[in-house]
């Protein structure tokens, strides 16, 4: 028996995840073994306690920024060193292709939020970022790359220094950057900001970086973030993007561009961007009526409690994809890669 015949038959041959976080993708058992080889104090002594602490359970979170606050609180702050980020982004690609036979991985982080404020050379962290991946190619045969995320949180000057660094090692694997963070910093990308970030992504562009940008994922906007993001950043992709379905400007928008929408099914469920799985079925046939090319993606594995068979199996048991148009997410995610 061949290992694909544990995996659901209706799956295509070929698989790709363009959307997974770092801090949300390490499997528990290997954080909490970096943590006690860094000696560095947990919230908890009790290992199961810790997995409850940095996992999402069934019912999902408040919100997305209780959902980012699980990351910020614990994982990041595990993740910053170069021994834990190499071995954190070895493991994940591993991961991803033993457990769905994912062949194209293109995984985000902060390196700014690595570096403990400082404290750490940041160059380290991505140089040792770039050797986990560049390992697990190896052993896989699989193709990756890394995406820089800049942070609504940080200042323009911090963020114009982490593009720096993804201008630096764009020959190494950083092939892109995204701008995440907790929207209501940020909601309507207010003119100024645009007008200063609209330079930043501009510079990434003239650079041969491509682009993508966390918008419309929460439940209280309705695509006015992703009207902006388009007019001002002109991304190349856009990160969930999902309350695009509720604004018809926005949907027309995204037709004209044809900019490419990384969906993550079960990310939006569990954060409440949806109420449930029938609500993100009608973003998908939103987005289907309208032609606009989207992606299936993962988000947060381990933090999920997901892969990427799961989320396929998900939205055909449900049937919110069919097979084909299955296989069409996965041939747009191929074109839209950053890995070209």
């Amino acid at each position: 028996m061949s290992f694909r015949d544990g995996l659901d038959s209706r799956l295509p041959d070929r698989l790709a995840d363009l959307h997974i976080h770092v801090g949300g993708a390490v499997a528990p058992h290997i954080l909490w073994s970096i943590a006690h080889q860094q000696g560095i104090k947990l919230p908890t002594k009790d290992y199961w306690s810790f997995v409850d602490l940095i996992t999402v359970d069934r019912d999902g979170v408040e919100n997305l920024e209780a959902y980012l606050k699980i990351m910020h609180q614990v994982t990041e702050k595990v993740q910053s060193s170069p021994y834990a980020i190499e071995r954190c982004v070895y493991e994940i690609i591993g991961k991803e292709y033993r457990s769905s036979r994912v062949e194209l991985i293109e995984l985000r982080f902060n390196p700014m939020k690595r570096n403990l404020d400082g404290e750490r050379d940041m160059d380290h962290i991505i140089h040792a970022a770039i050797r986990g991946m560049e390992m697990a190619q190896l052993e896989y045969g699989v193709r990756c790359c890394l995406i820089f995320c800049l942070a609504r949180e940080f200042t323009f000057e911090q963020n114009e220094i982490i593009l720096d660094k993804a201008i630096k090692y764009q020959n190494r694997g950083v092939r892109g950057i995204d701008l995440a963070g907790p929207e209501r910093m940020n909601l309507e990308l207010r003119l100024k900001d645009a007008q200063q970030y609209e330079k930043l992504f501009a510079k990434a562009r003239a650079a041969g970086l491509k682009t993508t940008v966390h918008t419309g994922e929460t439940s209280h906007t309705s695509g006015e973030g992703v009207i902006q993001t388009l007019r001002f950043l002109k991304p190349h992709r856009i990160g969930h993007g999902i309350r695009a379905a509720y604004n018809d400007e926005a949907l027309d928008m995204l037709n004209d561009t044809g900019v490419v929408m990384e969906l993550c099914p079960s990310s939006n469920v569990q954060t409440h961007a949806v109420k449930d799985l029938s609500e993100f079925g009608y973003v998908v046939k939103r987005f289907k009526e309208r032609n606009i090319p989207f992606t299936i993606n993962t988000d947060g594995p381990y933090l999920l409690n997901t892969s990427m068979a799961k989320e396929c199996t998900l939205l055909l048991d449900a049937g919110i994809l069919t097979i084909e148009e299955l296989n069409e997410c996965f041939r747009v995610a191929e074109e839209a890669s950053f890995i070209q």
